[in-house]
């Protein structure tokens, strides 16, 4: 179960890439200029580091120049007792923050990180992901992997179980299982990544667009600590083994182990851009259920149409002018309590906020259908 503490999506993934803050506001304004003259700069400089790291072999000697080389881009890589570094160890397991995780934990030491949701082509590879050229089950991927890693010649796998990347802030997704069934022994590295004036990630957002960002800021510090290799306890399920290592990270990064999941960022994100949609085009729904739950849920205000009520009525005579005229605006005049924009916090609030929206709906209907049936009347031979 869930702890009451634990953080919603809306703490986990960040919306929007710059502050809220006006002072940091008017700092990234006043810094755009040098930021652009740096983005084009560093767009040059980083052909020459992808050049230079598809020429040379793995080595301690190439990692060592793409290194200092991608410092100049602005991306500064820290580690914190590389000794822990178990040789011995197949599967590395990360928490996720960028699209570049791999990337950068890749300039420490020799690793391979499956792609999952890339394309496989040029761009994949180039993204530094390797190709299994398996897309069927996550069983058919765990034996292809079990494979690779039984091949003592090949670099150890860099998995991250979070399967979407977060703000790093708050808490860790739900690991998922698969990858703790390659091997039965993980080394656990917990990364933080920092970054003055714009937000590291933001939800939703290309790989293309968070390159260029990190090009644009002054730099962006990736800090990364290498945990003790966790073992496999006898008889114990991935599931088991993934919570454990999970709770590890947590606590070495200080946030919290929930139970969201990637899906539950897609649908958080599919909530966003529906809300974000509805101030422009409020009733263009194109769909009647939608509508009206839309109207009964507060996100947009109840205005009965008072011109359409008019054109229905015919031209009365003289002394029946005042009493049509007083349906139509009965029939006009909203309900104070039917325009709320939100949910109550409480159930019972909703509730009872909920019945009211209804009753108004149907006064305001009644009022409508005694006002046609008036009408009616009144146009009679």
């Amino acid at each position: 179960m869930e702890p009451p503490s634990a953080p919603g999506p809306e703490r986990l993934f960040d919306s929007h890439r710059f502050p809220s803050d006006g002072f940091l506001l008017l700092a990234l304004l006043l810094y755009a200029p040098v930021g652009l003259c740096l983005l084009v700069l560093r767009l040059f400089i980083g052909v020459h580091v992808f050049l230079v790291s598809c020429a040379l072999p793995d080595s301690v000697l190439r990692r060592f120049i793409v290194r200092v080389m991608c410092s100049v881009l602005g991306l500064c890589v820290q580690q914190s007792d590389p000794r822990l570094r178990d040789a011995g160890v197949r599967v590395y397991i990360a928490n996720h923050v960028t699209q570049f995780d791999h990337n950068v934990i890749n300039l420490l030491t020799s690793c391979n990180t499956p792609a999952l949701n890339s394309a496989p082509g040029f761009i994949c590879w180039s993204r530094g992901f390797m190709e299994l050229g398996v897309s069927g089950s996550r069983a058919e991927l765990v034996d292809s992997l079990k494979a690779y890693s039984s091949h003592r010649g090949n670099p150890p796998l860099l998995l991250f179980p979070e399967e979407a990347a977060t703000n790093g802030r708050a808490g860790l997704l739900h690991f998922s299982s698969w990858p703790f069934s390659v091997s039965d022994v993980v080394q656990p590295v917990a990364l933080q990544v920092l970054r003055p004036l714009v937000t590291v990630s933001v939800a939703d957002s290309s790989w293309i667009a968070e390159l260029l960002w990190t090009f644009f800021v002054p730099f962006t510090v990736y800090q990364v600590r290498w945990l003790p290799s966790v073992p496999r306890r006898v008889e114990e399920p991935s599931e088991d083994f993934a919570l454990r290592v999970q709770e590890l990270l947590a606590m070495e990064l200080g946030v919290v182990s929930t139970r969201l999941t990637a899906a539950d960022r897609t649908e958080h994100m599919k909530r966003l851009r529906h809300t974000s949609l509805l101030p422009f085009a409020p009733a263009q729904t194109n769909c009647v259920d939608t509508t009206i739950a839309n109207l009964l849920e507060g996100r947009i205000s109840f205005c009965p149409d008072s011109k359409e009520a008019g054109t229905d009525l015919p031209a009365p005579a003289t002394s029946q002018a005042p009493a049509a005229s007083g349906v139509q605006g009965s029939a006009a005049e909203p309900s104070p309590k039917a325009a709320a924009k939100q949910f109550a916090r409480s159930p019972v609030e909703r509730h009872l906020s909920l019945q009211e929206r209804k009753r108004a709906l149907y006064d305001y209907a009644r009022r409508r259908f005694a006002e046609r049936s008036g009408a009616a009347r009144l146009g009679g031979p």
